[in-house]
């Protein structure tokens, strides 16, 4: 008797666990990937920059709203837009067309930066 209430309890318990929604590869586990695009900031990379014009150039606003604003850097390719983890390296090349090798985390739209050089 005692037996068989230590194995109801056990299963009871098993299933009143939390089920596991399925597994996920870690970011590292990803190949890298190039996206071609233009170093732009969130504030301006959805209508682009005539909006809040902070300078006479894409590259000048881009960097304004950064400084002036706490935007951050993404990459716009025409299509869709993309965070950028490193957040140092895309000054250089703000207003400019770029290409962004990384992985992304297609759930948040983010590119976990290795590289970034102009693009031809």
């Amino acid at each position: 008797m005692r037996r068989t209430l230590l194995l109801i309890v056990g299963v009871l318990g098993l299933a009143s666990l939390p089920a596991v929604q399925g597994t996920h590869a870690p970011l590292s586990a990803q190949s890298p990937q190039t996206f071609v695009g233009v170093i732009t900031d969130d504030m301006c990379a959805k209508d682009g920059h005539a909006t809040m014009r902070m300078g006479p150039t894409d590259a000048e606003c881009t960097k304004a709203c950064i400084e002036a604003h706490g935007a951050e850097y993404e990459l716009a390719d025409g299509k869709d837009v993309y965070t950028l983890s490193d957040q140092q390296l895309p000054e250089k090349f703000a207003g400019q067309r770029v290409r962004v090798t990384g992985t992304l985390d297609a759930r948040t739209r983010a590119i976990q930066v290795q590289s970034i050089s102009a693009a031809r």
